[in-house]
């Protein structure tokens, strides 16, 4: 048994222990009780994985950890539950749902009972596209949930992972990640939402609201935290944690506008980025983390480091002499709790009792940590319920729901001749490539070891629809490598089907320990030797946009082979794909981007027909990657077309094609306040246009809204979003779509770096992409 023993002070001498009071009073209450020792500790976030070890089915403390409690060395730990090579947590050591839940309550446990206080721990797990924790359901990742539009649906995937955390013990999440990408060579492309500030917005917004529902103190809620703050998507050459060249301006009006969202939404804890803009690290910059943030936006969580982020300032960026001035930069500028606590437990409490940190400094980190603690009902329930967690985590209704986000995210880039959907009554369909029967090949990057069979695979959508006997299979290769040993077997299949399912494309899977692919036949094989196919995710930036290996080989020597029966390309990865002789030749091609554990089934779904892809693109796609940057937001005077070709990508922002068609009328601007034509500079008019479905099958559509400022005091882009709708429609059914335009779609930072709404014309346009669109003239008169 686990001794236990509880603190002996009373209720009335642990005053903040009254849940009747505010939580700031409360944390007022208990920091005016501690030491120095322990204020510094709430500030310190150790790995959680390392505090325990599993044996006989039983979950052992370390005596190192239970010594950090007592002493109060410890306030929070980061990845309790996460499982994964880089932690080193596999199936065999790792821990299931309940066994999760049980290990929590253990630690809980020993804070509660054993530490001087009684100060329940913050469990932070990450979660961008589910629990990274065994067991838990494995959703699409970011980019692949801004290519569905679907704010409802997100909040409700929020909602589901925020239920399956806390229901293991887990109480803050690092997650949602709003960096606006510039540069898709940049491996942690999959983890954003895509290249617009506004979508990022609206999803940053629902993601909030999903993840830490109408209160942060129920069984089903977690405290969001934003990262990267700020810039981390603009690094230089696309290169990870790389310096960001970046004006004020573009800063404010673009890649802080989601973090702002998502505070005044009420986000609980921010992370900043790895990054420095114009010299200064985020982690020392006292202009983001302290003006910005909390004097402009009235922000008052925590905020949080990045691993290492902290240890970057005396190694990497060289703004400190060594680790004890950086562990002091930092948290005067506004850092209140370190992920791995290594700067901060080793050099505050030495710094503060030689007089270096000073106390008011501090007390103000130790408050907002114990505060958040407050707010989430730790104090009032500290510990998890093992047979929740058991029901809930990685139950079907998650699964069906990861399903749905699966198949509104994938988007349908080419369908000449409408080779798709293939006919139910096809004969064998032959299903090749390296992405087709690779489970971690299609969930990306922050993914827990995967139960045997709980991924569905292209390759097992198609034969639990079509049938063994239908389907013919080959790897064909590797997603990186020079081995075509595999092309033999693969043009075999094409040969022999009346159809070719080509899944290409990216790897974000590290080595999980499962082998490699006899490419000859398909079959797993161990050879006690890794082979890294991974070629995106954090840290594994490129420099090009090509597809990895001889895939392209692959993909060329197949669709020859097929001699003019159908071929599709699927795309699988966590970036955008540029291949001119793809996008020429081959006549069907999806993006599904990293579809998550069902991704599989619903990528078999739209190829069959029966779900109707309406994905639409959030990243410009390039034809080369000498296009780069080629984001839609670009300015009007952003120069002239190259020797080669012009500046304009092979596939635009919002694009996205459909089974079915969809014709919009023409826009009206309707009366509101003064006349349909004009409004003053405060005012507001609704724009309205009918959405018709024109073809012969249901769709759902997204219609979007773009804002052109004709003329301005500073440069502006020529096209913004400012707003968008997923709507449902029956074949010859019609919808009338509304937005209002006011000060919120109009301002932008002006002359003197504050939001105005300037007078003068507007062209207000509405369509199926920033390219398709059908516009009216807005004049904006003075307010």
């Amino acid at each position: 048994m686990t001794e236990r023993r509880r603190p002996t002070s009373t209720l009335q001498e642990r005053s903040w222990m009254d849940a009747e009071l505010p939580a700031e009073e409360r944390a007022e209450r208990l920091l005016s009780a501690m030491t120095a020792r322990e204020k510094v500790g709430q500030l310190v976030q150790p790995f959680g994985w390392m505090t325990y070890s599993r044996g006989d089915g039983r979950t052992e403390l370390t005596e190192k950890f239970r010594e950090q409690v007592r002493q109060g060395d410890v306030g929070s730990l980061y990845g309790t539950l996460r499982a994964d090579p880089w932690t080193g947590v596999t199936l065999e050591t790792g821990l299931s749902p309940a066994e999760g839940a049980e290990a929590v309550n253990e630690i809980q446990r020993c804070a509660v009972e054993h530490s001087r206080l009684g100060i329940p721990l913050l469990i932070g797990e990450e979660c961008s596209h589910g629990h990274m924790a065994i067991g838990a359901t494995v959703f699409p990742v970011p980019l692949a949930i801004g290519s569905t539009w679907n704010t409802e649906l997100y909040r409700e995937m929020c909602r589901a992972v925020a239920a399956e955390t806390r229901a293991q013990g887990g109480a803050a999440t690092y997650s949602p990640v709003l960096d606006v990408v510039r540069d898709p060579r940049w491996g942690r492309t999959e983890e954003c939402y895509g290249e617009d500030p506004f979508l990022i917005g609206e999803m940053a917004v629902a993601a909030v609201e999903g993840l830490q529902g109408e209160s942060l103190d129920s069984a089903h809620s977690v405290a969001a935290t934003l990262k990267h703050f700020a810039g981390y998507g603009s690094s230089e050459g696309g290169r990870n944690a790389g310096p960001v060249h970046m004006g004020w301006r573009e800063l404010l009006e673009t890649d802080l506008y989601p973090f702002e969202r998502a505070v005044r939404a009420g986000a609980a804890s921010i992370m900043p980025a790895y990054n420095e803009i114009d010299g200064v690290p985020c982690t020392t910059n006292e202009r983001l983390l302290s003006g910005i943030l909390r004097d402009e936006w009235g922000f008052d969580g925590p905020v949080i480091t990045d691993c290492g982020a902290i240890d970057m300032l005396a190694s990497g960026h060289d703004t400190a002499e060594d680790g004890e001035e950086a562990a002091l930069q930092s948290i005067r500028a506004g850092i209140d709790m370190e992920m791995s606590g290594e700067m901060f437990g080793r050099y505050l409490l030495s710094a503060f009792e030689a007089g270096k940190l000073e106390p008011q400094v501090l007390d103000r980190a130790a408050l907002r940590v114990l505060k958040l603690k407050f707010r989430l009902g730790l104090f009032e329930r500290p510990y998890a319920d093992a047979k929740r967690a058991a029901e809930i985590i990685g139950c079907e209704k998650h699964a069906r729901l990861a399903r749905q986000l699966a198949a509104e995210s994938v988007v349908l880039l080419k369908n000449d001749g409408n080779v798709l959907p293939l006919p139910k009554e096809i004969g064998r369909v032959a299903v090749i490539g390296p992405n087709a029967d690779r489970g971690y090949n299609q969930l990306g990057d922050y993914t827990s070891p995967q139960p045997e069979g709980s991924v569905a695979t292209v390759l097992r959508g198609l034969t639990e629809r079509l049938g063994t006997e239908r389907v013919l299979y080959a790897p064909g290769c590797r997603i990186r490598g020079e081995s075509r040993e595999g092309f033999g077997r693969a043009l075999e299949c094409a040969a022999q089907a009346d159809a070719v399912v080509l899944v290409m494309g990216g790897s974000s899977a590290r080595d999980f320990g499962e082998g490699t692919i006899d490419l000859r036949t398909g079959a797993s094989m161990v050879t006690g030797e890794a082979i890294s196919d991974m070629d995106c995710g954090e840290g594994i930036d490129r420099m090009t946009l090509g597809l990895s290996g001889v895939q392209l080989g692959l993909i060329r020597e197949v669709y020859a082979a097929a001699a003019g029966r159908p071929v599709i390309v699927v795309y699988i990865g966590g970036r955008p794909v540029a291949e001119p002789w793809v996008e020429e030749q081959i006549p069907g091609l999806l993006q599904a981007w990293y579809p998550g554990q069902e991704g599989g089934h619903a990528i078999a779904d739209i190829l069959l027909g029966d779900v109707n892809p309406s994905g639409r693109l959030t990243l410009s796609i390039p034809k080369h990657v000498g296009q780069l940057p080629v984001h839609y937001r670009g300015k009007r005077s952003r120069g002239r077309r190259y020797l080669e070709d012009d500046s304009k990508p092979r596939y635009p922002f919002g694009y996205g094609l459909s089974y079915t068609s969809f014709e919009y009328s023409k826009p009206v601007l309707s009366e509101v306040r003064v006349s349909p034509e004009f409004i003053a500079a405060g005012g507001t008019v609704t724009l309205s246009a009918v959405v018709t479905n024109t073809g012969k099958h249901e769709g759902a559509e997204v219609v979007q809204l773009y804002i052109s400022d004709m003329s301005s005091a500073v440069t502006r882009p020529l096209n913004e979003l400012k707003g968008f709708r997923k709507i449902r429609l029956a074949p010859g059914e019609s919808r009338e779509v509304e937005f209002e335009i006011g000060a919120e779609q109009l301002r932008y930072i002006g002359p003197d770096y504050v939001s105005i709404v300037e007078p003068g014309l507007f062209r207000v346009k509405i369509g199926s992409s920033v390219e398709h669109t059908q516009s009216i003239d807005l004049i904006v008169g003075e307010g």
